[in-house]
């Protein structure tokens, strides 16, 4: 689905922990010729995850790095550089991947890492953020793609989607709603950077040249 051979092509490496659905998302857009990147390899902390097998049916190399053979998150962290190295990428994304990642690793990546969190950042920071958001009695939920820093989900927000938390809406109905968003801005976000149009300096983003002085709002049509 990819060639290396095709210099307009982004190289990326996802990193992943679970499912792998925006990874999915990513592949197809991919292979659609909708998406400008070229995914060399598939990483995953989790020897199980089911985002492995959608990279193998995609044939994209997957590997696993189990962090529960490494004494500390440092010798983890390492490890993982030089697999993600090994295939030279410009842009590292993070899929789901449920690591707390340390500095010398975000610092690694400056500036070519990117996230995605289900949350409007900077609210809900963290985990379990979709029953947060109901217990909260939000009206309002989504998701922001944000470029990685040191401070957890803290880096520079880039793009977002926002959807309505119902009446009667449960944590899955609720993460459903969410994550089809995910789906459609995920890509978009990682497209603006294999075009050049974004990039972050200093721990700033700038989209088309320009500071983003707020994230973008995704249009949910």
């Amino acid at each position: 689905m990819s060639s290396s051979a095709n210099g307009n092509l982004l190289p990326i490496v996802v990193l992943i922990s679970g499912s792998g659905s925006n990874l999915q998302a990513i592949i197809d857009q991919a292979a659609r010729g909708e998406l400008p990147v070229e995914i060399r390899a598939v990483i995953s902390n989790r020897p199980n995850a089911v985002g492995l097998e959608r990279a193998r049916s995609a044939g994209i190399p997957a590997e696993t790095l189990d962090h529960k053979d490494f004494g500390d998150r440092e010798t983890f962290d390492h490890a993982l550089m030089a697999r993600i190295d090994a295939y030279q990428p410009k842009l590292v994304v993070l899929a789901g991947f449920m690591r707390l990642l340390s500095d010398a690793f975000v610092a690694h990546y400056a500036g070519r890492l990117l996230n995605i969190h289900p949350s409007l950042l900077p609210e809900l920071k963290g985990l379990d953020t979709h029953r947060r958001a109901i217990e909260a009695n939000k009206t309002e939920h989504g998701a922001s793609v944000h470029f990685v820093t040191a401070e957890l989900d803290g880096g520079p927000v880039v793009l977002q989607a926002r959807v309505p938390v119902l009446p009667g809406d449960d944590v899955q109905a609720l993460a459903a709603r969410v994550l089809q968003q995910e789906h459609r801005m995920y890509p978009e976000a990682i497209r603006w950077f294999a075009q050049g149009r974004l990039r972050m300096t200093g721990n700033l983003a700038y989209l088309d040249g320009k500071p983003l002085t707020a994230p973008v709002q995704w249009k949910n049509n």
